[in-house]
């Protein structure tokens, strides 16, 4: 997935809101409560245009009984993904409009993302700093990205005009006149 950063817009909450109804609709009481965190729920911060929320609950694995019905509902279905005691769910394919983490009420996770969510809401000046960070990095990353496809772009001509050299080569090889011209230039 390319890194795409936006302005921040109040969109993004509301697209929060909505994806809570839906889920209650799906899930009904087993999520216990919803959380909008990561930088699109920070106001003023650039992101990538992605809702990450997360879906608290008192049984992770009751979540797995869900999954055929949330690929119905064009969700990729990622299992813990990494994260042991997560469940999460991807909505949009390539073009990602959220992540669903689903994590049991105990799991320490949940304290480290509510944390870090409202550090920055409470420190406009730091969310701003990490804001320029992540843009930073984000064309750094481009950088790398366009210097990679240029290395390569040149890598694979040179292998390109050998591999058409070497097969013009064993053609040459394998014609009578080869052997006459080679003769012709050879004699004195």
């Amino acid at each position: 997935m390319k890194v795409r950063l936006s302005d921040y817009t109040e969109d993004w909450k509301v697209m929060f809101e909505e994806e809570v109804k839906i889920l209650k609709a799906i899930f009904g009481d087993e999520i216990t409560s919803f959380e909008h965190f990561g930088s699109t729920s920070i106001p003023g911060m650039k992101a990538k245009p992605v809702i990450d929320m997360m879906c608290i609950v008192n049984e992770i694995e009751k979540i797995d009984s869900y999954n055929e019905q949330m690929k119905l509902m064009q969700y990729d279905v990622a299992g813990e993904w990494g994260i042991e005691g997560r469940r999460l769910f991807r909505k949009g394919g390539e073009n990602r409009t959220h992540h669903l983490h689903f994590y049991q009420s105990d799991n320490p996770q949940i304290k480290r993302h509510i944390v870090f969510r409202d550090y920055l809401l409470a420190n406009p000046e730091e969310a701003s700093r990490y804001s320029q960070f992540k843009e930073a990095l984000a064309i750094i990353a481009l950088l790398k990205k366009h210097l990679f496809q240029q290395w390569r772009k040149k890598h694979l001509l040179g292998i390109y005009a050998f591999s058409y050299c070497h097969k013009a080569f064993s053609i040459l090889r394998q014609t009578p006149l080869t052997d006459y011209y080679h003769d012709c230039l050879w004699r004195k």
